[in-house]
C-alpha cells in the first residue's frame, strides 16, 4: 500500500507543470522488480539530481517492510540524503537535514536519574 502512495506521489510530482523555461530532465535508470511474492526493489534516477533507492517484503502484520533512501539537489549544490525504513513500528527516516528535539537540562537528567534509583530501590509515590 505504501509503495502505490509513493508510486501515486512521484507520478504527481512528474505530472506537475513545469515553467515553460526548464527543459525536460532525462530519466538516467528506472531499475525495478517485483517477485511476486510481495519482494521487491526499485532504483530511480533523474539528470537533475534526483534518486530513490528502496527495497521492501511483506511484513509479519501485513504491511510492507520497506528501506530505502532517497536524494536530491539542495540550492547550494549540495545532495540531500535521506535514509528511512517502513515497517510495523511506522516510518522513521534519518537525515543531518531533519530538525531533532532539544537535550535535556543537567538538572532535567539528573532528576531522571534520581527517579531511576528511587524505583529501583522500590520507593512508591501515591
Amino acid at each position: 500500500m505504501k509503495f502505490v502512495v509513493l508510486a501515486c506521489l512521484a507520478a504527481m510530482a512528474a505530472a506537475a507543470p513545469q515553467p515553460q523555461d526548464s527543459p525536460p530532465v532525462a530519466i538516467l535508470r528506472d531499475d525495478r522488480q517485483d517477485s511476486g511474492d510481495g519482494n521487491f526493489n526499485y532504483a530511480f534516477e533523474a539528470e537533475n539530481g534526483i534518486s530513490v533507492e528502496a527495497s521492501g517484503s511483506p511484513g509479519s502484520e501485513g504491511q510492507s517492510n520497506i528501506q530505502g533512501v532517497y536524494r536530491f539537489p539542495l540550492d547550494d549544490g549540495t545532495i540531500a540524503e535521506v535514509r528511512y525504513v517502513a515497517d510495523e513500528n511506522g516510518f522513521r527516516p534519518e537525515s543531518p537535514l531533519l530538525p531533532t528535539p532539544h537535550p535535556l537540562p543537567a538538572h532535567a537528567l539528573a532528576q531522571v536519574r534520581f527517579a531511576e534509583e528511587q524505583r529501583a530501590l522500590g520507593v512508591v509515590f501515591e
